[in-house]
């Protein structure tokens, strides 16, 4: 199973080329040159990053207890 920190960091990787994609079809749409690849592509990325927030979500929960994890400003006991 890949690290955490690895998939964050692809999640915001695709976060980021999400966000190009969509200023690139927001250009397309105002010159009228509007594509359907573009927005399957985008689709595409969405849905990778709903997988890779899957899998986060997952290693987060396969992680130590809380004890093993200190949280700054945390009541200590």
């Amino acid at each position: 199973m890949p690290d955490i920190d690895l998939v964050r960091r692809e999640i915001e990787h695709m976060r980021v080329q999400v966000g190009r994609q969509r200023k690139e079809i927001l250009q397309l749409q105002r010159g009228r040159d509007i594509h359907g690849i573009g927005r399957i592509l985008l689709e595409r990325m969405l849905t990778k990053i709903d997988t890779l927030c899957e899998q986060r979500d997952a290693l987060k929960k396969a992680e130590p207890g809380p004890n093993a994890r200190r949280v700054l400003g945390a009541r200590k006991r």
